[in-house]
């Protein structure tokens, strides 16, 4: 009799079977795992049993493919042998439904009662959730599943801890039981393992729902405030540099911050550990009107976090724009709005107008706060850029770990041609970095080390760039990477370049790093020495000179002079920290061995 009465395999429907629960024996007649061996779970539950395992062959409703979506709704309804809803009408329900089966099924009655009505349908009829969606949704939940079921559509993903605690609930069963329905999304992969479809979730948040239990605003508010404490508390309490798990958590909270206007909290503290690490993931976050953008402090961080991200990918000019309109809103708590003036600060450095960087480094620096050390590292920077190196190097000796003193001093040896001190100091930046988990500071300090080692010991360069290329993988950092595409040429440098130089100008023009552009001619004064074309070193220089006519980053013409072995024309504006003579040699010396003399 079990054998004619089996129907797991062939009874579809938006919820499991229970009639081999044990628990059921007594309540119905045919029950138990001796009577239905195909619905037979394992002791843990496993809401998606894969095809070919034990414990149940139920086959659930799942998400169509937009071509299965088309299909269903050409063959539904049926006229003449062609299908009744139109191909434009049909891609319209199939975008709206995002697969929902229950969603397809919906429409075709809309579209049937719309025709015995008389009237057209129309595109526009289907661009809107269905109520009915909703009441469908809820009616097979009970109370406690329902009020779970509102508190994880808040969240884009969520695990039972998360679900109980934003439904502020004692137990997780409600959780664990709605995990088990078909409407929840697994992917076990996931920091969090569950998601609501999105069609269930935009529903649930703006369609009349006319059960006892409903929310009022206050409520999802409140349910709002709960999950992102909650998101702050997983954060808090993971163990190592989680990158994966900071983002995370930091998009989810970001979106709820923004949407219910909650305060910042621990996004304050997470905001500044994700720009620690010069990772720069990406953080979508569903787009809101342009009107709303910046209307609370979340939207503001989330404005900055989004600038911050896409200025590995666009001009430095359009970053420090961007960065001003998020200052103009004064939204963002004080020391945060620093962050944002600092690292406008930094746009303003790359793209060579150092007089309003030095306005905005001053300012963050003197204001004390979390941004004060790298502030002060960037007034070193700027101080470097100006040539004047006594101070770059007293402000460096101070900086310690907080403001990457190694990495600073690295950079001063490196402009006096002192490759081995400079080669030192970013190993120790390098060493320091790793010891902090600092992954981004670990790839900068690496991709240093490859360029030095490039000038002064070309064939070992190969093995430092590609330690440089491992740490720089899964990280977005534009200017590094230019860095290592100059390192690639000087350790080429007297061969066959081809239009490599070309092509990297035009790459350092179009991300607005002014300041590459520099290392970049003196990297090519160093090949053309090498290849003893005395009027390409010659046209290099000039284009050092216009592009140091401000008298920034001057030492790079006075480097390229002693490269080639050539004089210093009239008196320079570089101020060393060691004797002028001692960084002439050490130029000189680097390029001699590879030209034989």
């Amino acid at each position: 009799m079990a054998d004619s009465l089996d129907l797991s395999d062939a009874l579809p429907g938006r919820s499991r079977l229970q009639w081999a629960d044990p628990a059921l024996k007594g309540q119905l007649d045919f029950t138990g795992p001796m009577a239905w061996p195909s619905l037979h779970a394992p002791t843990m539950p496993e809401p998606r049993a894969a095809a070919g395992t034990g414990g149940g062959r139920q086959i659930l409703i799942g998400d169509f493919s937009p071509e299965d979506c088309h299909d269903f709704l050409a063959r539904r309804l049926v006229q003449n042998g062609q299908p009744l809803i139109s191909a434009e009408l049909r891609a319209v329900i199939c975008e709206r439904s995002h697969g929902l089966p229950l969603y397809l099924d919906l429409a075709v009655l809309r579209f049937l009662e719309l025709r015995r009505t008389g009237r057209t349908p129309a595109a526009e009829v289907f661009d809107a959730d269905f109520p009915a969606l909703l009441a469908r949704t809820l009616a097979d939940l009970t109370e406690p599943e329902r009020h779970v079921l509102r508190s994880v559509s808040l969240p884009d993903a969520w695990d039972l801890e998360l679900a109980t605690t934003t439904a502020a609930l004692p137990h997780q069963a409600a959780a664990a039981r709605l995990a088990e329905r078909p409407l929840v999304r697994e992917d076990p992969f996931g920091l969090w393992p569950y998601s609501l479809h999105a069609l269930i979730r935009s529903t649930l948040r703006t369609a009349d729902d006319a059960t006892d239990d409903s929310w009022t605003e206050d409520d999802w508010r409140a349910a709002a405030g709960r999950a992102l404490a909650a998101l702050g508390a997983q954060w808090a309490a993971g163990t190592g540099p989680d990158r994966r798990l900071l983002t995370g958590c930091l998009r989810q909270g970001l979106a709820l911050a923004r949407d219910h206007d909650l305060a910042l909290g621990w996004l304050a503290d997470a905001a500044f550990a994700y720009t620690a690490d010069y990772g720069w993931e990406p953080l979508p976050l569903p787009a809101r009107d342009s009107d709303e953008a910046h209307a609370s402090a979340a939207g503001a961080l989330a404005e900055l976090f989004s600038t911050l991200a896409r200025r590995q990918h666009e001009h430095r000019a359009r970053t420090a724009e961007r960065l001003s309109a998020v200052l103009a809103t004064e939204l963002l708590p004080a020391e945060l709005a620093e962050m944002a003036i600092y690292f406008r600060a930094k746009a303003h450095r790359d793209l060579g107008q150092n007089r309003e960087s030095r306005e905005g480094m001053r300012q963050v620096a003197e204001g004390g706060g979390r941004y004060a050390p790298d502030a002060a590292r960037g007034l070193a920077h700027l101080a470097r850029a100006a040539g004047d190196f006594p101070t770059a190097l007293a402000t460096a000796e101070t900086l310690g770990w907080p403001g990457r003193g190694h990495r600073v001093l690295g950079d001063i040896w490196f402009a006096h041609g002192d490759m081995d001190r400079a080669a030192t100091a970013y190993q120790a930046a390098r060493t320091e970095a790793e010891a902090h988990g600092n992954a981004g500071e670990q790839a900068i300090a690496q991709t240093h080390l490859a360029l030095t080692t490039a000038f002064n010991n070309p064939a070992r360069a190969d093995e430092e760039l590609v330690l440089a290329e491992e740490l720089l993988a899964g990280l977005d950092q534009r200017a590094t990477s230019l860095t290592a595409k100059v390192a690639g040429l000087v350790r080429d440098a007297g061969g066959d370049l081809g239009d490599r130089g070309e092509h990297l100008r035009a790459e350092i023009a179009a991300a607005g790093i002014a300041a590459a552009a520099p290392l970049l001619e003196l990297a090519l004064a160093l090949h053309h020495t090498l290849r003893g074309e005395a009027d390409a070193v010659a046209q290099t220089i000039a284009r050092l000179h216009d592009l140091t006519d401000d008298g920034d980053h001057a030492y790079y013409a006075d480097a390229a002079l002693y490269l080639a072995d050539l004089t210093v024309t009239g008196a320079s504006t570089v101020s060393w920290a060691q004797d002028p003579q001692t960084v002439r040699t050490s130029w000189r010396i680097l390029a001699s061995p590879r030209r034989g003399t």
